[in-house]
């Protein structure tokens, strides 16, 4: 029997980059892995071909997690058709960066409604299921950004540094239950959303292992947490998946 046999997991964001990298990897421990995507229905049923490709199980599922009404839809669907939810990872995201005194007040809003508030509805709804079933792992995809803040990512940071007050709040609440409640903090990891970056070498040097990150590093992060037995006894904790690019 794999690790995640049969359980059920709701990846948030999963599409592409990091979400992507961890419905596959959760898919190939045994997990169903549902598919969340906001618009790009072709690349999520991609992500859902791989898996079943090499055996897994998954399903795609659309919904535009800052919407509260989207989020109940989402987790309904599952519920149908799984009669459960073992794992949620809150990983949908989007940057709208610049500099303090240019960034518009919807630009600001955007990212809060997807990056903190998508966390805050998914969330809440799954512990409705997970409180009664008496088991649950949630696991929140933050930043180092989220930590140590970044120029031009005000709005960014400080949804993130939410998530993991936010984390911390929720897993107090739930630990009774036997549901625990984690946050992965990647550091600069190779996705579409690191792409674009002007002068990438002017951040390696900040990074101790002096590469960026793989998105399959945060999946296998995120599988750990997801682990029965193995992270039973971890809750409300941050875990950094960054070169070192962050020591506390």
């Amino acid at each position: 029997m794999t690790l995640l046999q049969d359980k059920v997991a709701i990846v948030t964001g999963a599409s592409r980059g990091i979400g992507r990298a961890i419905a596959i990897e959760l898919a190939s421990q045994g997990a169903i892995a549902v598919v969340n995507y906001a618009s790009s229905s072709a690349a999520a049923e991609a992500v859902v071909t791989e898996i079943t490709s090499a055996g897994g199980q998954a399903i795609a599922i659309q919904a535009d997690v800052s919407k509260g009404d989207q989020v109940d839809a989402l987790v309904n669907t599952v519920m149908e058709k799984f009669s459960r939810v073992d794992i949620l990872v809150n990983n949908a995201g989007i940057t709208r960066d610049t500099l303090l005194l240019r960034l518009k007040p919807e630009d600001w809003q955007a990212v809060i409604d997807l990056n903190l508030t998508g966390v805050f509805l998914c969330t809440r709804a799954v512990s409705k299921i997970m409180l009664k079933q008496r088991s649950g792992r949630i696991i929140n995809i933050t930043s180092v950004a989220g930590q140590m803040g970044n120029p031009g990512q005000s709005n960014y940071s400080a949804a993130k540094a939410g998530v993991i007050g936010f984390t911390k709040s929720v897993a107090k609440e739930l630990a009774t239950r036997g549901i625990t409640v984690n946050a992965v903090a990647p550091g600069f990891i190779s996705t579409d959303m690191t792409s674009d970056l002007n002068n990438p070498e002017d951040i390696l040097k900040y990074i101790p292992l002096g590469r960026f990150g793989q998105p399959e590093e945060v999946a296998g992060m995120v599988r750990f947490l997801a682990a029965d037995p193995a992270a039973n006894y971890i809750t409300g904790q941050v875990f950094n998946v960054d070169g070192g690019m962050v020591m506390a």
